[in-house]
């Protein structure tokens, strides 16, 4: 299972102490030093089934500088993808890949539920 993070990212810290607490083992991956490529990006977003907005850091300073908010409904999901695999603090974290399973964001209830917690 792959856990992408901002380590400076406290929802990416708390989400760390429960896989470990929950003895989930991972492979950690630094999303700005590791960026996602646009072809893992497409790949996880199919795979995901989630509506490719759920991909984007909304409350990132970046997304708000870019305006991404009023920009993304008139982009293709390319030109989405794309922009996501140019900048890793555009990228909702933490991420966790695990085969067919992608998550997004960190939420404890869920998380118990896809990771059979």
């Amino acid at each position: 299972m792959l856990f992408i993070e901002y380590p400076k990212c406290s929802t990416c810290q708390k989400a760390k102490k429960w896989l470990d607490a929950n003895h989930i083992s991972y492979t950690d991956r630094h999303i700005v030093e590791n960026n996602p490529t646009y072809e893992e990006l497409k790949q996880w977003y199919e795979r995901s089934g989630l509506p490719l907005k759920k991909f984007f850091n909304t409350s990132g300073m970046l997304y708000k500088e870019l305006q991404l908010k009023d920009k993304l409904p008139g982009m293709s999901e390319e030109e989405q993808l794309k922009l996501l695999a140019s900048n890793g603090m555009l990228v909702k974290r933490p991420l966790i890949v695990k085969d067919e399973l992608v998550l997004t964001g960190f939420k404890e209830e869920e998380w118990s539920e896809k990771l059979g917690c």
